[in-house]
């Protein structure tokens, strides 16, 4: 066991996903979009071959398109406990490198998630900053429970606070191409 890739998804229920966009483009096609977005995500992960884990916001769903990938559910308060957790659940498996990514970043791909991995032969942690300020992809070969703490998530903030808390610690860092996540109208113009 070497690579393990965490694939973090909310279950798509309507009202709950993409609320940002759902404000102005309605519930509905918030979901659309949200749905679209995880099979796109499917369809680049199922490519590569790191063993895949998908954990859920909500509820363990037994029968989607996730079926045959190694299923749990995200633990913790924020998306900061509920992602070291993660990591530390995989970590102890045994696997050497693990990645994770969310589900709403179209301009993601199976070769961006290779360079992280691969990356992750030379430096210990990676991330794939998003134009919103956020990140798409953080990688580690080891747990680090600080790089999460002290993160005021969903901000424009997110990425520059994450880098700071890795530099601070010195591990060393390998940042990918930046890239566009789908959370507004606005982003989601140069898919359709």
């Amino acid at each position: 066991m070497n690579d393990a890739l965490i694939i973090f998804v909310r279950n798509p229920i309507l009202g709950q996903v993409k609320t940002r966009l759902a404000a102005t483009m309605g519930d509905e096609k918030a979901l659309a979009i949200y749905q679209f977005l995880l099979a796109h995500t499917k369809r680049i992960v199922e490519k590569s071959s790191a063993t895949k884990f998908v954990f859920y916001a909500d509820f363990i769903n037994q029968n989607d398109l996730w079926n045959g990938y190694d299923k749990k559910m995200q633990q913790g308060n924020d998306l900061g406990e509920k992602m070291e957790n993660a990591f530390e659940t995989v970590l102890e498996l045994g696997f050497k490198k693990v990645c994770i990514i969310g589900s709403d970043c179209y301009e993601l791909s199976t070769a961006i998630i290779a360079d992280a991995f691969e990356s992750l032969n030379v430096f210990a942690t990676i991330i794939g900053p998003a134009n919103d300020g956020g990140y798409y992809l953080l990688g580690v070969h080891a747990p680090m429970k600080n790089i999460f703490s002290n993160i005021v998530w969903s901000t424009e903030q997110v990425f520059t606070q994450t880098k700071k808390l890795i530099e601070q610690q010195e591990y060393s860092l390998h940042l990918l191409t930046a890239l566009n996540d789908v959370d507004e109208e606005a982003d989601i113009n140069f898919i359709f």
